[in-house]
């Protein structure tokens, strides 16, 4: 039986303290006029105990095996780029931890949270790898948004913090341009057609726009039309700071990617179905 049915039955019977109260008055419990009162204090404390339970709910993130999530963060970088990238791999209770210093700047990740979702799920994946000019900024609120997941904030509050930390100038736009590498086999989040939750191959490069629109530069791309997003397009990701213009690859090189990666591909597969790709799909 619920807390809220219990203390709903008590009070009826006369055995909860707040209904013993009521009752020494000539007037009955149940008709006395503090009785719904005290239905709503003792109410008001049940939800109060129950309230753990229901954040314990929200889906925690497992993490991925460290070998497997390294390879899979460095698949982000092309493959000449790897042996001197850096990679983090993710604790879920404390947030990223350094693995492999960068010899050339580059530092790579997967990412779990996306703070501009406002919501936490347990199935996002985002291998990617930013350059020296956007690890100090976008790499950053990437990195933080999992430190405070991990210290408890909930997604409106984390949403909040980072895009006020790009308005108090905490997180700077790069004063340069510069690109985040995405050209991994897979990745798991939201994305066309419909921007819901796929698992997907769509190898692409990511160079910093902050401020600047499709209509700037005459770009028109529809996500239920693939076609029309092999041209740049931008993307926005929640704040005009995090806007990409975005360059898929072409077919061939995509092709090698995906023959060059089958062994990881395969391993992401065993590792957790979600991480499968229905043959062809690039959304």
């Amino acid at each position: 039986m619920s807390i809220r049915a219990v203390v709903i039955r008590r009070l009826k019977e006369g055995r909860h303290p707040l209904a013993l109260q009521a009752s020494t008055t000539r007037t009955s419990t149940m008709t006395h006029p503090r009785f719904p009162i005290a239905i709503a204090i003792v109410l008001s404390m049940a939800a109060a105990v129950a309230a753990p339970a229901a954040a314990a709910a929200e889906p925690a993130i497992a993490a991925m095996p460290a070998e497997l999530e390294m390879q899979f963060a460095l698949s982000a970088v092309p493959a000449p780029l790897r042996e001197k990238a850096g990679v983090y791999v993710l604790d879920p209770k404390a947030g990223y931890l350094r693995k492999r210093e960068a010899r050339n700047g580059i530092d790579c990740v997967v990412e779990r949270t996306v703070w501009e979702l406002n919501d936490f799920r347990d199935d996002i994946y985002i291998p990617l790898c930013y350059d020296a000019a956007g690890v100090s900024n976008y790499l950053r609120a990437i990195m933080d948004a999992a430190a405070l997941r991990a210290q408890g904030f909930k997604p409106a509050a984390l949403k909040t913090e980072i895009a006020s930390r790009y308005s108090n100038k905490t997180y700077r736009v790069p004063d340069k341009a510069g690109l985040s590498y995405m050209v991994a086999p897979i990745m798991r989040t939201v994305g066309p057609p419909d921007m819901k939750v796929h698992t997907m191959a769509m190898p692409h490069f990511m160079f910093y726009a902050p401020g600047v629109s499709n209509a700037d530069i005459g770009a028109v791309p529809d996500l239920a039309d693939h076609a029309s997003l092999l041209n740049p397009f931008i993307d926005k990701q929640g704040i005009a700071e995090q806007s990409y213009m975005i360059q898929l690859v072409g077919a061939a090189e995509k092709a090698k990617i995906m023959s060059d990666e089958k062994p990881l591909i395969d391993a992401l597969c065993a590792y957790r179905e979600v991480l499968c790709l229905q043959s062809g799909a690039h959304h």
